[in-house]
């Protein structure tokens, strides 16, 4: 991976993670680099999900791709803030 895809990852990640955390409701306690990390593998897999179902490449904006993408990075925030109240 060049070194383009990987500032594109992370501000793909930035972008994912910050929309996956304002579809959740209530107050999240993570930090913003967690929300980077989830929102860059929410787009990864997200992407990839995508892909295999057909949706991935489409003519203009490729909601269904950012619709799972998001809806990926709001479950991770979810899971991680529970896991992290969890254990305190």
């Amino acid at each position: 991976m060049e070194i383009s895809g990987i500032i594109s990852a992370i501000v793909i990640g930035i972008v994912i993670g910050v929309l996956g955390r304002l579809v959740v409701p209530g107050r999240q306690r993570i930090g913003i680099l967690w929300t980077i990390l989830i929102g860059i593998v929410a787009a990864l897999v997200g992407a990839a999900i995508a892909g295999a179902i057909g949706v991935a490449d489409t003519k203009g904006v490729d909601w269904i791709e950012w619709l799972i993408q998001i809806a990926l990075a709001a479950v991770g925030v979810v899971a991680l803030d529970r896991a992290k109240t969890t254990h305190r």
